[in-house]
């Protein structure tokens, strides 16, 4: 079926008690069995929820994957897929990722014997030269978090295949609309579904997608035995945004392209991210491995001040961590989702106290290039 025809019936049927043509919220922690060792097929809801199992169908769908593996953040998601792993395992990571990627990596798992090595995996030679004996795990964010830099899918696969190493990308800020990463041959995709895959910023959730029938048992084991499940209501109100996925993602992919388009050529910026501009370096290969270039747009504007004076200045743009609702928010990355980053390690990736990322949401495209003049001004 097409995107949007997946999107509003994947994973869900009417109710065969009522024929409700929404999934029910089975908010149950526990189910009765007929007899000893005889069920429906649900026994405790960590372990099995309807809910839960018509979201995580729903969402594989869309990713073209065969399995869904819900957890309670994208964080807990991250983590499960790096328990996969063993003490003395080596895993090659993004040098620009999500600052509490970067943290619970190195603050949690490290100390466990698992090895980091962070490198910028859009130079193919770069991972190439990365990997060691003890490498069992690439794991990338394409575009990255927050300087939008693009790995190579393709590149990625070629080089991991070879080696026989798992590859897992980090798919939040493309949602399943703009990129299937599993059609490359990679072997997860994660997201943190709080992200645009709801949208409306009441959830906070994360999933892992494959289409590799013994990393899904081992993500459904770990899914259990470790607990960080999302609760029935959650999975419901993603279930319920994911119906509006697409109609989502295309009006802030538009107000992304009318406000990059603007911001470009402004002189108060000393330079601007985003792949759907022709200036950006990976414009054309953002061209070739995604449909669409998304709504996240990242600025430098040469010092705290201007930053601050900037986001403080917004209107529409409400100043708070996260990405991906359909209001439209502005962070500064330095001192807010990437504080956990080391100060020397953060300014060789270019994220600078002068750096703002902006959240395009889908309100009136003329209002948000307005409220960004009007904060320009104040500079």
């Amino acid at each position: 079926m097409g995107f949007q025809t997946d999107a509003v019936h994947a994973g869900q049927k009417p109710d065969s008690g009522t024929g409700a043509i929404m999934t029910p919220i089975f908010q149950t922690s526990t189910y009765v069995q007929e007899e000893i060792g005889k069920h429906k097929g649900y026994e405790y809801s960590r372990t099995q929820n309807p809910t839960r199992h018509a979201m995580e169908k729903n969402i594989a769908t869309l990713e073209k994957g065969k399995y869904g593996i819900a957890f309670s953040s994208g964080l807990a998601a991250i983590s499960s897929i790096i328990q996969l792993l063993e003490q003395g395992d080596h895993v090659i990571c993004t040098n620009n990722v999500y600052g509490g990627t970067f943290r619970v990596f190195d603050t949690v798992f490290k100390k466990f014997g698992v090895l980091f090595t962070y490198t910028d995996t859009s130079v193919k030679k770069n991972i190439e030269e990365a990997i060691t004996p003890k490498t069992k795990l690439i794991f990338v964010e394409t575009p990255t978090n927050p300087m939008l830099t693009l790995t190579s899918i393709e590149d990625l696969v070629s080089v991991a295949k070879a080696k026989k190493i798992m590859t897992v990308v980090d798919n939040t800020f493309m949602s399943p609309y703009f990129q299937n990463p599993l059609q490359f041959g990679v072997d997860l995709v994660v997201h943190s579904s709080t992200k645009y895959i709801n949208g409306h910023s009441d959830v906070v959730g994360g999933i892992a997608v494959t289409n590799d029938d013994q990393i899904a048992q081992k993500l459904y084991f770990l899914q259990n035995a470790v607990g960080a499940v999302p609760g029935p209501m959650d999975c419901f109100l993603v279930l319920r945004a994911t119906k509006t996925l697409a109609l989502r993602m295309r009006e802030h992919e538009k107000n992304a392209n009318a406000l990059a388009a603007f911001l470009q050529n402004h002189n108060r910026i000393k330079r601007i991210y985003y792949p759907g501009l022709s200036s950006h370096p990976q414009h054309e290969l953002a061209k070739k491995q995604m449909s669409g270039y998304g709504a996240i747009i990242s600025i430098d504007l040469g010092s705290l001040e201007n930053a601050k004076k900037f986001a403080e200045s917004l209107k529409i743009f409400a100043l708070a961590e996260s990405l991906g609702g359909v209001e439209s928010l502005v962070e500064h990355p330095a001192i807010m989702t990437h504080a956990s980053v080391p100060k020397e390690i953060r300014e060789s990736l270019g994220i600078t106290d002068g750096l703002i990322r902006l959240s395009v949401g889908v309100e009136d495209e003329a209002d948000l290039v307005n409220d960004v003049i009007q904060a320009l001004e104040k500079i």
